[in-house]
């Protein structure tokens, strides 16, 4: 079996969701030959992690000049994409949108290949990306690659890619998977690891825009600005942890304890917060969305629901 794997940055949607990271499953043969399809910083990453591995590697690129990194370390460059495609038994693709995916791949061979997308899009894209690719003939396998490109091919970086799709693509290459990132496979609905892809980097960057209002508060201070990351990353890992807490409540329709006192202090604190952006001459646009909502919460008499309140209030039309 050859399999075209394209990538950029189970249970079906509506099912509890599993993650499966080690299938009983065969696994692929050792060192098995790959194509790359797209050399920007993601896709040599990759390319790089597989030739560290022993793993013949095959690269296409539209601006050929990309691929001269990999080829220099070893890898063979392929003229057009379908020759890439028909050159190896697992096909990688790095592009910049699902668009591209199809205009990649549009006139190579995908009959009785297995297709595993990675490339960064909506859980829609996923779902018209697995239609168009049954429809050639290919088995599909969709995801999410939740690292930046330094951090592809490090033991211990922290690296890892989403799965969706059909399992037996995922069993049968887990270990060439595995090579860049560790892989987790989270179910058969094409959708569900862009989903989770988009979920995580939406948390990801709620907290990048707290951290850096935190520092625009407190850099004109005269603060040992090291030090202040060491306290600020201490308190972030420690309200980490609420995330399992709302989860508990979530799935046990329980309101939050004492909701009533805890969502009315949190808004006469947030008084205190937008006071001091004020005084610090420091825009609050990065808090003050989160801030608002806890107000509306309120306003609409939803201090008793707790977690859910706020979501309700995100879904509403």
């Amino acid at each position: 079996m050859k399999c075209v794997l394209v990538t950029g940055y189970g249970p079906h949607e509506g099912e509890g969701m599993t993650i499966f990271a080690h299938p009983t499953t065969p696994h692929d043969t050792p060192a098995a030959r790959v194509s790359l399809l797209g050399t920007g910083a993601m896709g040599t990453a990759f390319g790089r992690a597989w030739l560290a591995a022993g793993h013949p590697l095959t690269v296409w690129n539209r601006t050929a000049e990309r691929t001269r990194d990999l080829a220099a370390a070893g890898a063979d460059v392929a003229r057009t994409a379908a020759a890439a495609v028909a050159a190896a038994d697992l096909v990688v693709t790095v592009l910049w949108d699902d668009a591209s995916v199809g205009t990649a791949l549009d006139g190579a061979d995908l009959t009785g290949r297995a297709l595993v997308d990675l490339t960064t899009g909506t859980p829609e894209d996923a779902r018209g990306r697995a239609a168009w690719a049954h429809g050639r003939g290919a088995r599909f396998l969709s995801g999410g690659v939740m690292a930046v490109p330094p951090m592809i091919g490090v033991p211990g970086s922290g690296a890892f890619v989403l799965y969706s799709g059909d399992d037996d693509v995922f069993a049968a290459h887990r270990d060439t998977l595995a090579v860049p990132a560790e892989p987790h496979y989270t179910g058969a609905a094409p959708g569900r690891a862009a989903l989770l892809d988009v979920a995580l980097l939406s948390a990801m960057y709620g907290m990048f825009g707290g951290t850096t209002h935190a520092f625009a508060l407190v850099r004109d201070e005269g603060l040992d600005l090291p030090a202040f990351a060491d306290l600020l990353a201490g308190f972030l890992t420690a309200m980490a942890g609420s995330v399992h807490e709302t989860a508990a409540r979530l799935a046990a329709g329980a309101p939050e304890p004492d909701t009533d006192s805890g969502l009315r202090m949190q808004v006469a604190g947030a008084a205190t917060l937008l006071r001091t952006a004020a005084e610090r001459r420091v825009s609050p646009e990065l808090v003050a969305p989160y801030l608002a909502l806890m107000e509306r919460a309120l306003r609409e008499g939803r201090e008793k629901d707790g977690d859910a309140g706020l979501l309700d209030l995100l879904r509403a039309p």
